[in-house]
């Protein structure tokens, strides 16, 4: 979990939406609806003394002591979830969560059902906001440094354990994050563990979202568009809640 999501807004909508600072040097993604690990994704993170801004990361933290670019490359797609359970204590993890932490906006994210709920195990489900205003993940990033100098910055997605609907189609998601949390997790000056895992913490962590059963179409990289998104009807015995 979470190993999928779309990112269908565009970059002004973002800047709007998080009253973000206007960065002219954060390129502008193209709208994705099938985002995969590696890409690279949209983050929000802190500019000094004023509002935050838009940049991008690789999806999938590179741990600091990688060594050459291909094993950095290879060891993402390990790294592109980290457990709130556990962030403050894996050493890929523990540093960027006391020192830059960020927000993953996302239009919303798939997850596959576990034979554990009750729906087909492995069929695909689109999770996303109720308003259809972009979710805002709790995140960290990092920036790494290559053999030949060249400057990576990559960034995971922080997860819990699932709650209330969203347990019957896995067991995990992720960490997200209100509006009123936003400053306190972006300030890099905050590195209270015990105050940063409270931040995390939310009396109903999925409260606002709706799943709905898509195509097994999103399975494929390759594949994209508006139509990964769109409902589709499950067989007799299985009902939505």
């Amino acid at each position: 979990m979470c190993g999928r999501y779309a990112m269908a807004t565009g970059a002004e909508e973002i800047v709007d939406f998080f009253k973000l600072d206007s960065n002219a040097d954060a390129p502008s993604l193209p709208l994705n609806w099938n985002v995969a690990p590696t890409n690279e994704i949209y983050i929000i993170k802190e500019k000094g003394q004023v509002r935050p801004e838009l940049a991008t990361a690789s999806w999938g933290m590179i741990a600091p002591w990688q060594k050459s670019l291909t094993d950095a490359r290879s060891s993402q797609s390990h790294a592109i979830n980290a457990r709130s359970e556990s962030i403050h204590e894996k050493p890929t993890f523990r540093d960027a969560f006391r020192r830059t932490r960020c927000l993953i906006p996302v239009t919303g994210y798939y997850e596959w059902a576990t034979a554990l709920g009750d729906y087909p195990p492995k069929q695909p489900f689109y999770i996303t906001s109720e308003s259809g205003a972009p979710l805002s993940i709790a995140g960290i990033w990092s920036s790494w440094i290559s053999e030949t100098g060249e400057v990576i910055e990559s960034a995971s997605i922080i997860t819990r354990e699932a709650v209330a609907q969203l347990v019957d189609i896995h067991s995990r998601m992720p960490v997200m994050m209100g509006p009123e949390k936003w400053g306190d997790w972006l300030d890099s000056e905050n590195r209270d563990i015990e105050f940063l895992r409270s931040l995390m913490q939310s009396s109903a962590p999925a409260a606002g979202l709706v799943a709905r059963p898509v195509s097994p179409r999103v399975n494929l990289v390759a594949n994209n568009g508006a139509e990964l998104i769109k409902e589709i009807k499950l067989g007799s015995p299985e009902t939505l809640f």
